[in-house]
């Protein structure tokens, strides 16, 4: 049978990894900039974390947080301050030793005066913030203290890939302090629910809510929580974290303060987090051989209007057609804002300028030319289904029913990627199963595995070790809503009071 064609090549079968590549290229969300291990994020794709920000931006001022600024600089003693978490980053900083440049003998420009104590490019600012809350909490009135941070943070990577791990990416940090340690953890399971709503709800992507295992801990952290997800290589993505500090960075940073009988305590803390690798996420959960798939309720822009030209005077009732369409379609609402809409105008091919819309994920696309102009219709594609199941509609029914359209493709991403994820989610209790389920079948194209394997564990980290050295598998998370269950360790044999998710991961 004759292999359809593509309009991205290699397909997700064939090089799931640079299909990656290409969908990113395909779809002009970023690419790779003149410093090595970071990159440039064009504008579709900036307007992908706009969105993304925005959402996320009114779930946390809902929840009482307030935004702020920190320095991007970090003195080096402040990440000395906790032990942990300066073993955690060292090995991935990037440090500032000199505060100028001055003209050498050969013309070249050389560092000049150096710094009277090196200064950290901040890779996750708990040290700074927490220099800060030592100076604004004095009681427990100050408390909780709820901030948010917008920034742009240095993790000095050396193995890269667009938005999932590169040396500078953006992301939202929160840092919260509070009076009791139930409180600080209230938030912390608090947050990881707007990440997981957040997560469903707008990227349609599904993510399973767990506890990190102590190895695979923030720095610092008393417990860490995660959402993890599930690609379409079956690899997993950790999307977003929540972390319970307890009070070791309060008593680094000497955050104190009065209780309401006069004594001095900690303060509770906790940290959070997701980043630009949500776009790296929202591309290997929907994306498809022919490019990019982008939920509406994040789209930059929710509708493209296709003028078909020919070049002469015919071109004119089609562009005012196609003009008073878009104003029409601008003032319907959908999820809270009035709809996108672009109208391309661009000479070239038609069937070009469809393609360069699908490989950019747009929603709906519609065609229009003079036959429905003539009966004041629509040809309708959406982003969700293929070229083939394009379809004609009245004008007035469209306008009356496009939102509806929209939240129709929002919802079938959404199971569509849930029905992978569970098909691809195994029970697994024997040791010899296991290890055929991570060892891919073809050793030429090593990322085609089993998925996701729920397995009863020991709680010992050999058995962690043991799995990433043999099959680079790790424990992803500790389900939240996982009931106890008595069991043998799918490794060990030893007696277990759990299953856990074993995964490939990003």
């Amino acid at each position: 049978m004759k292999q359809a064609k593509t309009a991205i090549t290699p397909t997700r079968l064939e090089d799931y990894p640079e299909w990656y590549q290409q969908v990113i290229k395909a779809a002009d969300l970023a690419e790779h900039s003149p410093v090595r291990g970071c990159m440039v994020i064009k504008p579709w794709g900036y307007a992908l974390w706009e969105n993304i920000q925005r959402v996320l931006d009114k779930m946390f001022k809902d929840t009482g947080h307030k935004n702020a600024y920190f320095p991007l600089f970090i003195p080096k003693s402040f990440l000395e301050k906790e032990a942990q978490h300066v073993e955690g980053f060292a090995k991935e900083c990037a440090v500032v030793t000199h505060h100028r440049l001055q003209a050498g003998a050969d013309g070249k420009l050389v560092p000049a005066g150096e710094l009277e104590e090196p200064l950290v490019v901040r890779p996750t600012s708990e040290t700074i913030i927490g220099a800060m809350f030592a100076q604004w909490v004095q009681s427990y009135r100050d408390l909780p203290l709820l901030i948010n941070q917008w920034a742009n943070v240095v993790r000095w990577e050396m193995r890269t890939r667009l938005f999932l791990r590169t040396a500078e990416f953006l992301w939202q940090e929160g840092h919260t302090a509070h009076s009791t340690l139930e409180e600080a953890m209230e938030e912390t399971e608090k947050m990881l629910h707007v990440y997981s709503t957040f997560a469903q709800d707008y990227m349609a992507m599904p993510v399973i809510m767990g506890e990190k295992t102590e190895s695979e801990r923030f720095p610092g952290a008393e417990k860490t929580y995660c959402i993890e997800a599930m690609m379409q290589d079956r690899k997993a993505l950790q999307a977003g974290t929540s972390h319970f500090l307890g009070q070791n960075f309060s008593k680094a940073s000497e955050i104190k303060f009065l209780d309401s009988t006069g004594k001095e305590e900690y303060a509770w803390t906790t940290s959070w987090g997701v980043s630009t690798r949500l776009i790296g996420g929202l591309i290997m959960t929907h994306g498809d051989d022919d490019g990019l798939i982008v939920p509406p309720r994040l789209a930059p822009s929710h509708i493209v209007i296709l003028p078909i030209m020919h070049g002469d005077d015919s071109d004119t009732p089609v562009f005012d057609f196609c003009g008073e369409l878009a104003k029409e379609l601008k003032a319907v609402m959908y999820d809270g804002r009035p709809i996108e809409v672009e109208v391309d105008k661009r000479e070239g091919r038609g069937g070009d300028k469809v393609w360069s819309w699908i490989k950019k994920g747009i929603p709906i696309y519609l065609e229009i030319g003079k036959r429905d102009i003539e009966s004041d219709s629509v040809f309708v594609g959406r982003r969700d289904k293929s070229r083939k199941e394009r379809f004609g509609m009245p004008r007035g029914e469209f306008l009356s029913k496009v939102s509806e359209i929209l939240e129709d493709i929002q919802n079938n991403l959404f199971e569509r990627a849930k029905t992978f994820r569970d098909s691809n989610i195994k029970k697994i209790d024997t040791k010899e199963e296991f290890y055929k389920f991570f060892t891919p079948a073809n050793k030429d194209k090593p990322e085609v595995h089993g998925g996701f394997a729920l397995c009863h564990w020991n709680g010992k980290s050999g058995v962690e070790e043991q799995v990433k050295k043999d099959l680079n598998v790790t424990i992803r998370c500790i389900p939240l809503d996982g009931e106890p269950e008595s069991g043998k360790c799918v490794i060990s044999g030893e007696d277990s009071v759990r299953r856990v998710i074993f995964a490939k991961s990003y």
